[in-house]
């Protein structure tokens, strides 16, 4: 029993540390945006490739939801408090996926604290290699989010696949 609060503990340590870290880089990156483009402004990272484009999104993930925003701000609360209380408290969970929660858990927090603070979320990051296929620009939170929701994507379906073997 004692071995397992301290494994519960643990895992709380390194999921607020990397969620900590997460949500500090993004918001450090949106207040050099901020400070340095002015709202609409384009810069050329990589031609063709990468610009830094800055916009203020009203809305969800890749603008959805623009209208509805408190909507999208609780579910945002929910999922924030249902990872985290996960983290906390599941018995069985293993390091990768604590550092794939936190992931999710710290691109989360970076843009609510936007939300909170400003009515919306600063987005920047400009994929221009796809433009017929890729058209939204977003930010280190949303690649936090992504990549850390594919990893457990990925992660689950390697626990299937072993499960069923």
């Amino acid at each position: 029993m004692q071995e397992m609060r301290k494994h519960s503990v643990v895992n709380v340590v390194i999921a607020v540390v990397i969620a900590a870290a997460v949500a500090a880089a993004d918001q450090i990156t949106k207040a050099i945006v901020d400070a340095n483009m002015t709202l609409g402004e384009r810069v050329t990272v990589i031609p063709h490739v990468l610009d830094f484009t800055y916009i203020h999104n009203s809305g969800a993930a890749f603008g959805g939801l623009a209208d509805h925003r408190w909507i999208f701000m609780v579910l945002s609360i929910v999922m924030i408090v249902l990872i985290a209380g996960y983290i906390a408290l599941s018995k069985k969970i293993t390091r990768p996926i604590v550092v794939t929660l936190a992931m999710v858990l710290g691109g989360g927090v970076g843009n609510m604290i936007d939300r909170f603070a400003n009515g919306y979320v600063i987005d920047f990051i400009d994929v221009r290699l796809l433009p017929q296929v890729w058209m939204w620009i977003f930010n280190v939170a949303d690649c936090f989010v992504t990549v850390g929701a594919a990893l457990l994507l990925i992660f689950f379906i390697r626990v299937e696949i072993r499960r069923k073997k």
